[in-house]
């Protein structure tokens, strides 16, 4: 089954609410990326949780762009989606090397590790982009983007996000879900929720067996939660090379000419499919020659 996000509402629609399962897209993107487990799990996280905020977008060429960036040794985390839900990222240390707690689970908390700081950048074709910036408060992102929520734009939120790993590193399954609170809720609720979902397995767990609307039922059992969208996610670069020697153009003339002295050649490279684009000397001094 391709991965799919659902929208919907429950409470009376005083919770909004997503959920997502997302396992091909990190399966794809451990493969692209070849990364190491730890590496999967938290890029794959913070995957899952641009996807669901990409359901918040409104405009057509909307872009939401998750930055994680951490004193441990992943280094950092970039990912980007857009409003139809195709998301590509890259974290800077694909080939960090696995750490593990006293339980014997994968640390990704130590693998980002703190002090550092996650940012939300929304493009929504204002003259500006909207930016959000928070504290790591743990490092595992789920934590983090809940206190981005709450501070910054001040809407009470339970997330979770899963990516659950074999034995020989490929993905089993990864999905994760956000719960909102909306101004007129009983602040109670919120405590309520997270009580229940403390007495529930991981999401990774769940979506072994149950499909995405079905954990929802459980998790908002009594609130009547209410499916009000179904949509695809997918991982999706849109590099071309068009893209790449516009990045190209804006080194200007001097810098291009030091490339065709000194290389005679340029091979750019995507962060986040890993596809290489070859300029032969030619093809920089037709460049040199339109600007």
């Amino acid at each position: 089954m391709q991965d799919y996000i659902i929208s919907g509402t429950a409470a009376d629609g005083k919770l909004r609410v997503f959920m997502a399962d997302t396992t091909d897209m990190v399966r794809e993107a451990s493969r692209v990326h070849n990364l190491t487990a730890i590496a999967s799990v938290a890029l794959g996280r913070t995957l899952t949780a641009a996807a669901l905020m990409s359901k918040t977008l409104k405009g057509e060429k909307d872009i939401i762009t998750i930055q994680v960036k951490g004193s441990g040794p992943i280094e950092g985390i970039v990912v980007v989606a857009d409003s139809k839900s195709n998301v590509r990222g890259y974290v800077y240390n694909p080939q960090v090397d696995n750490i593990f707690t006293d339980e014997g689970r994968l640390d990704i908390a130590s693998a980002v590790g703190k002090p550092g700081y996650l940012n939300i950048i929304k493009d929504l074709g204002l003259k500006e982009p909207y930016v959000g910036y928070v504290n790591l408060v743990s490092g595992e992102i789920a934590e983090d983007l809940s206190c981005y929520f709450y501070y910054s734009e001040q809407i009470p939120t339970i997330v979770s996000l899963g990516v659950q790993v074999d034995s020989d590193e490929s993905i089993i399954n990864s999905g994760g879900f956000f719960i909102q609170v909306m101004p007129d809720a009983d602040e109670g609720i919120i405590d309520d929720l997270e009580k229940r979902i403390k007495t529930i397995p991981p999401v990774s767990e769940l979506l072994k067996n149950e499909k995405a609307e079905d954990i929802l039922n459980v998790i908002l059992e009594g609130l009547s939660p209410k499916v009000t969208e179904m949509g695809q996610c997918k991982y999706l670069c849109n590099c071309s090379r068009d893209r790449m020697e516009a990045g190209l153009v804006s080194l200007g003339k001097d810098e291009i000419n030091d490339i065709i002295n000194e290389q005679h050649h340029a091979e750019l490279v995507c962060h986040f499919c890993n596809e290489k684009y070859q300029f032969t000397e030619q093809d920089l001094k037709d460049i040199v020659e339109r600007l």
